[in-house]
């Protein structure tokens, strides 16, 4: 769905090349494609800069998953027009797939690009009579801002085709299609050549991965074995799809001892409203043949609160689960009701207030649950990657995905270093450094 608002006079920037703002909201995929929306602008002579700096174009990849996420993304538009009334507004992702007209009556957009044509976004940027095209000498490589990560996401698949009863997501990327072998193991080389030390593979439901005959352990045996990969991270998987001879590739150090197990909810007659494929022992089961096999192994996981019709019970027998499981990391939404899906639909809607309650008690779960995995490795030493800082405190991951700390006036960026963990600090632990 493509919607373009009649705009104001051309941008011309004197033989200087266009500014353009990125940002994103939601899930790892919407990441993966706001990258490559950043390597193609900087490719065509673009300079990127910070969402915070004046900018020329401003591009949101929104979100639609939850009400929360809708608001917040009206929110962000509002905020760039209000910082740079002059600048080419564009809204695009899932909510603009959703609701473009609605985003479309947001004071200052100028452009409105759904899901299907997120992909010719600079051509169409080109086209939009507002911005103009930097010309093959105004090269704005190594200017600006620059917000590729030392952490490639690589979209390997896209669309759901499980439509559970509360999920938006079928609706706005469609059934489920799949990126070649051939050239989702090119993109890796070129980010590994770039420097990437660690790749996280993304999409909508990558444990469906299906092409040309190769499923998803196929494809992480042709990355592994065709690629020099220091690490590789998968995102959400669903208790399924694990299976012991996917489990055996974790014999492979590079493969990070992490798995986002998707939850949902604990209770079983809650998971069959919801329509997910899986029941609570299948979870149990997956979760103990992950630990089996992969000791220091990180679970994390999305809990939902407040389903409709969610009794009390339920919601204890979810919390039970939660809590009996230990996960490394929680995600807990209140149950968010999304036009379309089947949930909407139902009797019985959870008040706000019980949502709330419901949604403190699994977040303080949640906190507890996380400093516990994490004391676990207190006194041992861990390969970190360290990411970013500030004022000289920077973080960075293990591979089984804690958030390590230290200070120090050298730079790290982007060195995979072994760091001792010393103690559990703010959401993460405080490393020491040689």
């Amino acid at each position: 769905m493509l919607v373009l608002i009649s705009g104001i006079n051309v941008i011309t920037k004197n033989n200087k090349a266009v500014r353009v703002a990125l940002e994103t909201l939601g899930c790892k995929l919407n990441q993966a494609e706001t990258e490559s929306l950043a390597r193609q602008l900087l490719a065509a002579g673009y300079t990127l800069v910070s969402p915070a700096e004046e900018a020329d174009v401003y591009v949101l990849n929104s979100c639609t998953v939850t009400h929360v996420a809708d608001r917040k993304s009206r929110h962000l538009l509002r905020l760039a027009h209000r910082h740079n009334p002059e600048a080419l507004l564009v809204a695009t992702g899932c909510y603009a797939e959703r609701a473009p007209q609605e985003l479309a009556g947001i004071g200052g957009v100028d452009l409105v690009v759904g899901n299907g044509e997120k992909a010719e976004l600079l051509a169409l940027l080109a086209n939009s009579r507002r911005v103009d095209y930097p010309h093959d000498s105004l090269n704005g490589l190594g200017n600006g801002f620059h917000p590729i990560r030392t952490r490639a996401f690589i979209k390997i698949q896209d669309g759901c085709s499980n439509f559970c009863t509360f999920c938006i997501v079928p609706l706005v990327r469609g059934r489920e299609r799949s990126v070649a072998v051939d050239r989702i193991v090119a993109e890796i080389s070129a980010r590994v050549s770039d420097g990437c030390k660690e790749v996280v593979l993304t999409g909508t439901e990558i444990g469906s991965y299906r092409c040309d005959g190769v499923n998803l352990k196929g494809l992480l045996e042709r990355i592994l074995t065709e690629t020099d990969v220091t690490r590789l991270r998968l995102t959400s998987l669903q208790p399924q799809e694990i299976s012991p001879e996917l489990i055996t590739l974790w014999r492979d150090r590079r493969l990070c001892r992490h798995f986002h197990l998707s939850l949902q909810s604990g209770s079983e007659s809650v998971i069959r409203r919801m329509g997910r494929r899986y029941g609570t022992s299948d979870y149990r089961q997956a979760v103990s043949l992950i630990r089996e096999q992969i000791p220091g192994v990180a679970i994390t996981t999305d809990v939902i609160v407040g389903f409709p019709g969610e009794t009390e019970a339920e919601f204890e027998d979810s919390f039970s689960l939660c809590r009996d499981v230990g996960f490394a990391r929680m995600h807990v939404f209140s149950y968010s009701s999304r036009p379309g899906t089947k949930a909407a639909r139902m009797p019985h809607q959870v008040g706000e207030q019980i949502k709330r309650s419901r949604s403190q008690k699994m977040l303080a779960l949640a906190r507890e649950s996380g400093r516990m995995f994490r004391r676990q490795f207190l006194g041992k030493t861990i390969p970190v990657l360290w990411e970013q800082s500030s004022n000289g405190l920077w973080s960075g991951h293990t591979d089984n995905y804690i958030k390590a700390y230290t200070r120090s006036r050298e730079d790290f960026t982007n060195q995979l270093l072994p760091v001792e963990l010393v103690k559990v600090w703010q959401d993460g632990v405080w490393g020491q450094t040689d």
